[in-house]
């Protein structure tokens, strides 16, 4: 069972910057495919990026493409979203995801081919 908790959130105006983090424990970091979603107030959760066990694939929304950069380091057990020129359709509660090999045939894009969940971490961005 893996534990995922997020954290680097916050208030920042347009243009600005935000690092996001994830740590996990509870299993074998390295072996597991993770990615960010977010869920704005009254809307799904959508994907916003992806990264594979190793790190050496990266996949992104095109709305954050250019803008956020995913990244992992399987020695800390960490996973990143360096989200830069942020704007206010960035607000979103951010939620880190992994996934199971059993689920590797599933979409990278979907939330329910992720089967373990963070609490997430609320991103505010002012206009």
């Amino acid at each position: 069972q893996v534990q995922l908790v997020e954290s680097g959130g916050g208030l920042v105006q347009a243009g600005g910057s935000l690092r996001l983090s994830c740590v996990a424990s509870g299993g074998t970091f390295s072996m597991y495919a993770m990615g960010w979603f977010r869920q704005a107030p009254g809307k799904e959760r959508e994907f916003a990026a992806a990264i594979s066990s190793s790190g050496g694939s990266t996949y992104y929304a095109d709305s954050v493409k250019g803008r956020f950069t995913i990244s992992r380091d399987n020695a800390k057990n960490t996973m990143y979203l360096q989200m830069n020129s942020l704007k206010p359709e960035d607000t979103a509660a951010y939620y880190c995801a992994a996934r199971d090999k059993i689920y590797a045939s599933g979409s990278t894009y979907t939330p329910q081919n992720y089967n373990y969940w963070g609490q997430g971490t609320q991103v505010t961005v002012s206009s």
